[in-house]
């Protein structure tokens, strides 16, 4: 952190951390003007910007207020001003302070990347080959194509039209003009068959055949003296998720003009990107430049939740904006473009099998995970891993996804070691290396198949052995107060008790638990869910119990808990990308849809008072939401439904399916 005291007494602090709606730059403003012992108004924290902000890494994984938090506190004690009071003017900590982001975004004063407008700015659009194997069709020299290029640049409005390899880009004064030279082109452009893809349903089918390697994440053998009398196991799968933020990547970029040796900055971006000096590596890489000589400034996007678009649509910004020097340029990717050209949350299966003893005990826990790698970030590879830099006539090679250690919070493996007591496991992990889909981070990574699969054997051990859920948990999780605190509180609050009657009285409804720490080093997290499984699923309650540590703003780690809780929701019940023949299919908002907000559930958080340190709250209900959901599922049908999403067409396969039907 790096703060700045002004001579009115006023300190602006820089953070490296950026703000995506998550309210971080108000909760980090509360927690300095707590430390400094001064009033709210005295404190204004900035925007991450390479020049000025520390390196702060990648905004990501629920770790801002529990990192970057502790560091601004640590910074604030040391520099606090003589003389400033023992306890802030107006409490700062546990307090509900309005959002400082969103009067301007609520208002449409500008508080979105899409809305900034620089001096002398062009509009530009960028084509991109329809799929990342795709070659121009070049019989007899590319004719037909170099008319389509001539004829798109001589559309009124159009100022420039540039190729470089399979990439295409077009500058206009106005955006109008821009996009219907950019549908000429797209729809003209000839490029060679393409080999066909497997449907996206034959392509999770075969995942676990797919594995190219195979690693032992955790292991504890089972005594070899123990006596099975059951095996039970389960397989989920969960297909490839869409980023589908609200609004298509956008990004601005200018190169100084002229090109001065003595110039320290060459090449200055404004993006929506969750790491900006990652960012920042990566653009050097991809232009021949010292990262010096690189300047990137963070406005806020419209929908983040891992590696999306804004690395990507930055690199087009800055590859189009060389064109014409000195002149901001503005690129805004389509909504077609938004679906099928960002990285995507990974298909994943997990298959679980546990052993038990003769009294129900359980002796051995053996999970599975097969999924391509959940991290294709810029700034982690000897290239860069921005998808224009991969299509221009002298491409770099795209950067093999890969997951974390499994100590830096993992990816496909993340929360795959159940929380609860257990003798004996072993935890494999295999990498799937031909996904016909580019993967990365989204939302919670591995952690909402993982925490699912964990749950939803949990419930199956408990209906095997005769024991209530809720009781099977509380057994086997003595040695977790904090689990069996949230566990506790929203079982009374959810109507735990009333389960029975609750489905005497509703019998096509159910309630269900799931719990998980996230990352196991993260917040605690217990959901109930209630649903109606009629003609199509419905979420109906989800009371939600939380243990983040101490809690800096009440209303933003609620808002952070729901936005997770819906997120998955919406997962659960509606999102899967779609791909057949050629292309990605589901490609827009009829074809990829997300839950309405006429479907959203009724919710309930509660947060647990701490005075433990603060934990991130942003990702940690997605797995137990998903777990809670299936579980609730099983209860309603009784019988158990592993294939995302709950859409009526797979519900009704898996009933049909289910012995006895």
């Amino acid at each position: 952190m790096r703060l700045n005291f002004q001579p009115d007494g006023r300190v602006l602090v820089h953070t490296g951390k950026v703000e995506l709606g998550q309210g971080i730059l108000t909760a980090l403003g509360q927690i300095a003007a707590d430390a400094l012992g001064l009033a709210p108004v005295m404190v204004t924290v900035l925007a991450a910007d390479t020049a000025l902000s520390p390196d702060e890494g990648v905004t990501s994984g629920s770790l801002s207020v529990q990192d970057a938090g502790r560091a601004l506190r640590e910074a604030c004690a040391l520099h606090r001003p003589e003389g400033a009071a023992q306890t802030p003017p107006v409490a700062a900590i546990g307090q509900s302070w309005p959002r400082l982001d969103l009067p301007a975004k609520l208002r449409g004063l500008g508080g979105f990347i899409h809305d900034l407008r620089l001096p002398g700015m062009l509009q530009g659009r960028v084509l991109h080959p329809p799929r990342q194997d795709a070659e121009l069709d070049m019989a007899s020299d590319g004719v037909a194509n170099r008319a389509v290029v001539a004829a798109a640049a001589a559309m009124p409005g159009v100022l420039a039209l540039h190729q470089d390899g399979r990439l295409f880009g077009l500058l206009a004064g106005r955006s109008a003009d821009a996009d219907r030279a950019a549908d000429r082109l797209a729809q003209g452009l000839r490029w060679l068959p393409l080999a066909p893809m497997e449907s996206d349903h034959a392509a999770l089918q075969g995942l676990t055949r797919r594995a190219a390697s195979t690693r032992v994440v955790a292991e504890q053998p089972a005594s070899q003296h123990a006596t099975v009398q059951r095996r039970l196991r389960l397989q989920v799968e969960r297909p490839a998720i869409a980023h589908a933020s609200l609004a298509p990547s956008c990004a601005l970029a200018c190169w100084s003009a002229p090109d001065t040796p003595d110039e320290p900055v060459r090449l200055t971006v404004w993006c929506h990107s969750q790491g900006i000096f990652h960012l920042r590596c990566d653009l050097a890489l991809a232009f021949g430049l010292l990262p010096e000589q690189v300047r990137v400034r963070h406005v806020a996007g419209a929908g983040c939740y891992g590696h999306n678009g804004a690395d990507d649509v930055a690199f087009d910004a800055a590859w189009l904006a060389r064109q014409a020097p000195g002149r901001p340029v503005r690129v805004l990717w389509t909504r077609q473009d938004e679906f099928r050209l960002p990285p995507f949350g990974p298909p994943m299966v997990v298959d679980v099998e546990v052993d038990l003893g003769a009294a129900g005990e359980l002796l051995h826990w053996r999970q599975q995970v097969y999924s391509a790698g959940h991290s294709s970030r810029p700034g982690r590879s000897a290239t860069p891993a921005l998808l224009g830099s991969w299509q221009t006539a002298t491409p770099f090679a795209p950067p093999e996804p890969i997951d974390m250690p499994l100590a830096s919070g993992g990816g496909a493996e993340r929360n795959a070691l159940p929380g609860y007591a257990l003798p004996a496991w072993q935890l494999l992990c295999h990498r799937v290396a031909a996904a016909p889909l580019r993967s990365s981070a989204l939302r919670s990574l591995g952690a909402f198949c993982n925490v699912w699969a964990i749950e939803a054997m949990v419930d199956e051990i408990a209906l095997a052995t005769g024991v209530d859920p809720l009781a099977w948990r509380q057994r086997h999780l003595a040695h977790d107060p904090r689990a069996l605190a949230v566990l506790a509180l929203v079982a009374e609050q959810g109507g735990w008790a009333g389960r029975a009657a609750f489905k005497a009285a509703n019998p096509d409804g159910g309630l269900g638990l799931g719990l998980a720490r996230y990352k196991g080093t993260g917040a605690w997290c217990a959901v109930l869910a209630q649903v109606l499984a009629g003609a199509q699923l419905q979420v109906q309650r989800l009371t939600i119990a939380v243990d983040i540590g101490q809690v800096v703003n009440p209303d933003g780690a609620s808002a952070q808990i729901e936005g997770g809780a819906i997120q998955a929701t919406s997962w659960a019940l509606k999102e899967a990308v779609r791909f057949d023949g050629q292309r990605i299919s589901s490609d827009s908002w009829a074809e990829y849809p997300i839950l309405r907000f006429s479907e959203v559930p009724e919710l309930q958080v509660l947060l647990l008072p701490s005075d433990q340190p603060s934990l991130g709250a942003g990702e940690a209900a997605l797995g137990p939401t998903m777990a809670a959901i299936a579980n609730a599922l099983a209860h309603a049908l009784g019988l158990r439904v592993n294939q995302l999403p709950y859409t009526p067409e797979n519900l009704a396969a898996a009933i049909h399916a289910a012995p006895g039907i």
